[in-house]
């Protein structure tokens, strides 16, 4: 007998709750930028880091800084699912292999011809990364490093759980001696160079997230895969563990304020204790943002059962989050531009806007996710 055309696995909630989460952070730091017009960017190594008037501004950036790495990470936790529950379909290694490659080159298309367009719409910044240039043709961003981080994840999909752990951590760590001194800021690095270690500016290219550091990310999380698949219950109490230990870690390391730092803190205070580089992901950075998703997964499984009946908008969210990123940049973008001649909308008209905006991706989303699990395994739809 024939397998059945439509695949319908069992749904993880934490894993599909966590995602939704990060879209709605996400769409905050979006409207943000496309609809306030406050949008900062500059926590790049070799510039000095986005000052804030006032706490309402810095919190409106800083909660959002979970989202890139719980990408990455949460990513890498999905292949190995994905690869797991196909093999029970009786595919072979070089099918999912070949599926999550097309996958990669899906992200890096959209990237390219979907979300860039999206940004053109947003205001013109007189801030620039390191480096140097004028015009922006090739803008190597989020979307991008996740289908190239994909492509190469599937080389290590099979690996031991043991030399994931490894492999994560030498590169993680590995990358943060590549970061240049900041004297050499204004360097014209060579495009590979921005698009594998050094984010910044080189003609037309700018890069905002290079593949080494964010590759360490997507290989923990097939550390985080390979746990669930072992014992679920067991995974999820290593999450709260190995995530608290992580948020210790960023406290000490930002104390100490040397090496993984790559900005020490400025000043006293907590804005300036928690405003670190995003740009290359610092080990605090990412120590304090993927240890919050991990504790954030913890919470979100002792619920569990709750969400189905109050956190749905999380799940339609999280379990179609590329549908997701694409619609609310546009959506955001275009209103946005009835507030491009004053100059953006401020804070106290930004919030009411993006919960509308919310609204309205929900509704899509919703649909969308209900035409998704009529099609079929390997449906292109899938993909998004």
């Amino acid at each position: 007998m024939e397998l059945a055309l439509v695949y319908r696995p069992k749904r993880l909630i934490p894993l599909d709750a966590l995602p939704g989460l990060i879209m709605i952070l996400m769409a905050i730091d979006h409207a943000n930028y496309f609809v306030a017009r406050m949008h900062p960017t500059g926590e790049f190594w070799g510039l000095a880091l986005p000052q804030y008037n006032n706490i309402a501004e810095f919190l409106t950036r800083y909660v959002t800084h979970i989202c890139a790495p719980g990408f990455f990470f949460l990513m890498g936790v999905g292949m190995v699912l994905f690869a797991n529950s196909r093999r029970s379909l009786g595919w072979s290694e070089s099918k999912i292999s070949r599926h999550l490659f097309f996958r990669g080159l899906t992200l890096i298309f959209c990237q390219f011809i979907l979300v860039n367009s999206a940004w053109v719409l947003g205001p013109v910044y007189t801030f620039r990364p390191p480096g140097a240039g004028k015009t922006v043709l090739i803008y190597f961003s989020v979307l991008a490093t996740l289908g190239v981080t994909m492509v190469i994840g599937t080389l290590f999909l099979q690996l031991k759980t043991s030399l994931h752990i490894g492999l994560s951590t030498i590169i993680i760590l590995g990358a943060q001696f590549l970061i240049p001194d900041p004297s050499h800021a204004s360097q014209l690095y060579s495009p590979l160079l921005r698009i594998i270690c050094v984010p910044g500016r080189t003609g037309i290219l700018q890069s905002f997230y290079p593949i080494i550091p964010w590759l360490g990310i997507v290989l923990f999380g097939f550390v985080f895969g390979k746990w669930l698949l072992e014992d679920r219950s067991q995974a999820y109490k290593r999450a709260l563990l190995v995530g608290s230990i992580f948020i210790v870690l960023f406290f000490i390391i930002r104390i100490l304020g040397g090496f993984g730092n790559i900005h020490p803190q400025a000043r006293p205070g907590l804005i300036s204790f928690l405003n670190v580089t995003k740009y290359p992901p610092s080990l605090a950075f990412i120590l304090s943002n993927i240890g919050l998703c991990l504790v954030i997964i913890w919470i979100i499984s002792q619920i569990n059962d709750g969400f189905q009946r109050w956190g749905k908008p999380f799940l339609v969210f999280g379990r179609s989050p590329l549908f997701f990123y694409i619609l609310h940049l546009y959506l955001y973008a275009i209103i946005g531009l009835f507030f491009a001649s004053r100059g953006g909308s401020g804070l106290e008209i930004m919030y009411p806007i993006w919960l509308v905006g919310l609204f309205i991706l929900y509704a899509l989303c919703f649909r969308y996710g209900t035409f998704k699990k009529k099609k079929s395994a390997d449906s292109i739809w899938r993909f998004f």
